[in-house]
């Protein structure tokens, strides 16, 4: 990121009625105009972490993120430029129906529109632009879709001078810290389902999100280093499973059991294998890869790959 730009974040808010797609369009109070739901970066968020925020705080709507479809960048009217980053994210019926907005000084209105409508209706070309590549996606059958996330454990102890078992390796203190942060980043994709290496170091990176989400986490030897180092580790199963639940699900490893687990999620998928699948497991301690996948079939292929490295 640069110094003087702005980062803000938001997203094409969708849903079906019965069968017919709409969007959600907001009214803004000061400006009388058309746009999508978005805002500036909070101190510490990640853009993803902003996207859901601002879309809740602007719509009263509590939405889980989907794909990527777009950057928009623009200069302001003091010649800041800014630069927005924009996430598919679905409003559930039950999600709609908790929703406590009421018109307020910033928001005038929500309307729920078709695609169509909306092209015409936005104020602003940059917004048309995304629900343009938004529409792309929907255009080639990709509505849908949940998250597999790939993380790796926050910082440990080094494993050179510790005396104990290598799973007991304990987080640091700043993986600690780490762990509680990445809860956050993690809820903006609305994961359900935490799956993680036995280890001590994994199990704890993912307990601050547990206790959040109020899910139990699923601790298997299988994705485990022990377990790779000893040939005995079976990857595939772990990631066949998640694929077949299609939940959003977070899978919890270790640095060098991190590029089988995304091979198989390519295999599971029918996926071609590329060099984009090292780039994503080149993680550093406490950074993800969120794979996105088809809910409806998930066996078409990895529809898109995001990587986060947050800033601790």
């Amino acid at each position: 990121m640069t110094d003087t730009a702005v980062y803000a974040a938001g997203g094409v808010v969708w849903r079906l009625v019965e069968g017919r797609l709409m969007i959600l369009v907001i009214h803004r109070t000061a400006y009388a105009d058309v746009t999508l739901p978005k805002g500036k970066v909070d101190p510490g968020e990640t853009l993803a972490q902003t996207a859901a925020r601002e879309i809740f705080e602007e719509t009263g709507i509590r939405v889980a993120l989907g794909i990527s479809v777009g950057v928009s960048h623009y200069r302001m009217p003091n010649k800041r430029q800014k630069i927005v980053h924009y996430w598919s994210a679905e409003a559930t019926e039950e999600a709609i129906r908790a929703s406590a907005f009421v018109p307020n000084r910033e928001i005038a209105a929500l309307e729920w529109v078709t695609p169509k409508r909306a092209l015409t209706y936005l104020s602003y070309p940059v917004d048309v632009e995304i629900l343009e590549s938004f529409l792309t996606f929907v255009d080639d059958g990709i509505l849908a879709t949940f998250p597999v996330v790939v993380l790796r454990h926050t910082k440990a102890k080094a494993r050179e001078g510790w005396k104990g078992a290598d799973a007991a390796r304990p987080l640091t203190a700043r993986g600690a810290r780490q762990a509680n942060a990445i809860v956050g980043p993690l809820r903006a994709f609305g994961v359900q389902r935490i799956v993680s290496s036995d280890a001590v170091r994994c199990v704890t990176t993912v307990a601050p999100l547990s206790a959040a989400i109020g899910r139990k986490v699923e601790r298997t030897p299988l994705i485990g280093q022990d377990a790779w180092e000893s040939g005995s580790a079976d990857i595939r199963s772990v990631v066949g499973k998640r694929v077949r639940a299609r939940k959003p699900a977070v899978l919890c490893s270790h640095r060098p059991v991190l590029p089988g687990i995304l091979e198989e999620l390519a295999l599971a998928t029918g996926t071609l294998r590329g060099s984009y699948l090292e780039s994503a497991s080149a993680l550093a301690p406490g950074s993800f890869s969120v794979v996105h996948l088809s809910a409806t079939n998930p066996g078409s292929g990895i529809v898109s790959i995001e990587t986060h490295d947050p800033k601790f």
